[in-house]
């Protein structure tokens, strides 16, 4: 899984420090020494994760995550800022600003590489969906926007903790949004209301006194309706290789007990506009395919599908002998339609409903937004 990563440093010493343990762990090393410079690597080396130190001269990490974030061609791109910045409002603002996770110096190695693993799977698939878009909008599906426009506003959320007082303090937290927030008391009952409900974002306690809730979180991973689902762990400071365990397991994000309000809220915000976006480029994708098997015109099932369903029915009538019956309709001399009122009438016309026989014996066309009255043919 090793990837390209972009290390953006003023310090020497620190980016041969990073480049030296990422180049251990097998990952690609790219360098960058202020703001600038980073935004100019990434639009021409295309790095799949951003590791960005946050005080910088010329232009500050924050910033740079801003343009990262608001550029819909790299909007997708994973940014872990690193800073000796250790305040709450500072790990917000960098969070705000579209980081994927503030880390605080000394960086603890364990969880520095499982949260590169983690982001590094997320951009993977990301990557196979904006592949798939880009093909959608050459069909003339509109293109994404950037992440960061996103409304995150009334999504449904499920909370998994056992702990009253803890689950009330996150809901009340929640609420603003003026979404949707469930709580459940166990692992069972968390899995069970996933599954049924479809939440946007699952925030499960990793410290469930009934449950494992490192296997919870596999069996949220094994299971076809679930395997997608943003899950934020929350758990305590002293449980770092925990939640670095977590994140390898499929975790998306964690969050550390005191749970600070706005925190909370950044991260969830980030974790739902992330699911918005790729919700986006998949019904892009599936209207695209759907234009690929129908006609633009009539709406009817074009050859190619034709073709394709046909010999699945033909297959099926003969293992059921049951008859198949094929019913062909043609229009005659309808280029004098063509002809007469143009192409654009022809091609209103052509989306008619139905056919209806005239006391004469001519046939009328009978429908929904026919220009013509009283074409006849």
């Amino acid at each position: 899984m090793p990837g390209r990563v972009l290390v953006v440093d003023d310090i020497l010493p620190n980016v041969k420090l990073l480049e030296a343990k990422l180049s251990s762990e097998y990952f690609d090393v790219l360098t960058a020494s202020n703001g600038p410079e980073a935004l100019a690597v990434i639009e021409r080396e295309n790095p799949d994760i951003v590791l960005l130190d946050v005080m910088m001269p010329v232009m500050d990490g924050f910033e740079v995550c801003r343009r990262i974030k608001a550029d819909p061609r790299t909007t997708h791109l994973p940014v872990v800022m690193v800073t000796a910045l250790s305040d709450v409002a500072d790990r917000v603002r960098g969070i705000e600003a579209g980081a994927d996770d503030f880390l605080t110096k000394p960086v603890v190695d364990s969880a520095l590489f499982a949260r590169f693993r983690s982001l590094l799977r997320l951009k993977m698939m990301m990557d196979e969906w904006r592949l798939r878009e880009q093909t959608s909008s050459q069909l003339g599906m509109l293109a994404p926007r950037a992440m960061t426009e996103l409304d995150t506003t009334s999504a449904r959320l499920l909370i998994i903790e056992d702990n009253a007082i803890d689950a009330f303090n996150m809901i009340e937290s929640l609420s603003v949004d003026n979404g949707e927030v469930k709580r459940v008391a166990s692992g069972r009952a968390g899995f069970e209301a996933a599954t049924r409900q479809d939440p946007d974002l699952v925030i499960c306690s990793l410290n469930l006194e009934d449950d494992d809730a490192l296997r919870l979180l596999s069996q949220f991973r094994a299971n076809e309706a679930t395997r997608h689902l943003p899950i934020l762990m929350v758990g305590e400071e002293d449980q770092t290789d925990k939640l670095a365990k977590a994140l390898d397991l499929g975790a998306n994000d964690y969050l550390m007990k005191p749970v600070d309000r706005n925190e909370l809220l950044a991260r969830v915000r980030t974790q739902i506009r992330r699911r918005r976006y790729q919700e986006l480029l998949r019904e892009n994708y599936e209207q695209s395919l759907s234009l690929a098997l129908t006609d633009s015109l009539t709406g009817l099932y074009n050859r190619r599908y034709l073709l394709s369903h046909l010999k699945r029915l033909m297959a099926d009538t003969g293992h059921r002998h049951k008859p198949l019956s094929v019913l062909m309709l043609d229009v005659d001399h309808f280029k004098v339609v063509n002809d007469t009122h143009g192409h654009a009438v022809g091609d209103l016309v052509d989306r008619i409903q139905h056919l209806v026989p005239t006391p004469d014996g001519g046939d009328d066309f009978v429908g929904i937004g026919c220009p013509v009255e009283g074409l006849r043919i």
